[in-house]
């Protein structure tokens, strides 16, 4: 009896010690994350029509408030920067670098914390990574931004499309084990668990090839000689055009066997008028007759949004429609 209370009496103790050195070794995790998420903001914009988040991330990169993040439509209007304490501050667009579609903001404030940029780490294949951004708007004010740990799983040349349009950056990326590719997410902080930045997460993107959406951040390596030049004082780089939209791969009333009635007025309503047999507007099942009110999320209004908003579609994903059917409202999927 005595020697089975000792082995339990052992067992409790080896139990013991291993939980309390797991807590000991989780942490500092813990505090990196304290730590990174007072770095990290909400950056509030353009958007809200169409299906486009008014919503991205970004990160402090200097004291005086200059904040690093994705380029994107979000920075068409003057943006609002939402601090981890809540404060909110309007901010001023002070430098690009179209080429690996950065933005650095500014804003009026004084003393705070940030990612120190001059001396940056380089990731390898299996390191462990913190991710955090303010993914589908979770965060509103004083509210922490969300946290997601994994590894990088790998490190290879960016070949991928948003919609119709090639990426502007074509370089190396970090391919991240968890999902990044997440809206509102673009822009956020990659760190290590001991709290360095090592890259910032990308936009939503998918493999040009395969399709299949990909969870990446641009290394911190290749953003930090563009960021110094930037918060040093360096003249501001015009911002990028927007590209004309690539026609010949992307949808159509063509391409899916769509016939309208004739758009003769402004507002035409967008009507469908026939239906090319062995089509994939067919073999969804549209029907001259039927209103088109939807594409995705987007309210189409008329004939020509109709068109505008195919446009927008690759040819190699779907288009989902919702429509009226006399009194009847349904859904349909098109796929080319």
């Amino acid at each position: 009896m005595n020697n089975r209370i000792r082995c339990v009496t052992v067992a409790l103790l080896a139990t013991l010690v291993l939980n309390t050195a797991l807590l000991q070794a989780q942490y500092p995790v813990k505090k990196t994350i304290q730590d990174a998420r007072r770095k990290v903001v909400k950056v509030y914009g353009a958007g809200g029509l169409g299906g486009l988040e008014a919503y991205q991330s970004g990160f402090l990169v200097s004291p005086e408030g200059h904040i690093a993040t994705a380029w994107s439509y979000v920075l068409d209007v003057d943006p609002v920067v939402i601090l981890d304490d809540g404060r909110r501050f309007e901010a001023e667009v002070v430098g690009f670098e179209p080429q690996l579609e950065l933005a650095v903001l500014k804003i009026e404030a004084g003393d705070l914390p940030y990612f120190a940029i001059r001396e940056v780490p380089p990731t390898q294949a299996g390191q462990p990574v913190l991710a955090i951004s303010n993914l589908f708007n979770i965060a509103t004010g004083r509210e922490p931004a969300s946290v997601m740990q994994g590894y990088v799983a790998g490190v290879a040349e960016l070949d991928a499309r948003s919609g119709v349009f090639k990426s502007a950056y074509q370089g190396e990326v970090l391919i991240l084990d968890l999902v990044a590719n997440n809206p509102g997410a673009a822009g956020g902080a990659l760190v290590t668990r001991g709290g360095e930045l090592v890259g910032m997460l990308g936009k939503e993107l998918r493999d040009a090839r395969s399709g299949a959406w990909l969870n990446y951040a641009l290394p911190a390596t290749t953003l930090r000689p563009r960021l110094l030049a930037i918060v040093s004082g360096e003249a501001i780089v015009e911002p990028p055009k927007t590209e004309l939209l690539a026609r010949d791969k992307s949808h159509n009333f063509e391409t899916l066997g769509m016939l309208m009635v004739p758009n003769v007025l402004d507002q035409t309503p967008a009507y469908v008028d026939a239906v090319v047999p062995r089509s994939p507007a067919a073999a969804a099942g549209l029907r001259p007759d039927d209103l088109i009110l939807l594409v995705g999320k987007v309210r189409i209004e008329n004939q020509d949004r109709l068109l505008e908003q195919l446009r927008s579609i690759d040819r190699r994903d779907p288009v989902s429609i919702v429509l009226q059917r006399g009194s009847e409202i349904l859904s349909l999927r098109l796929v080319r």
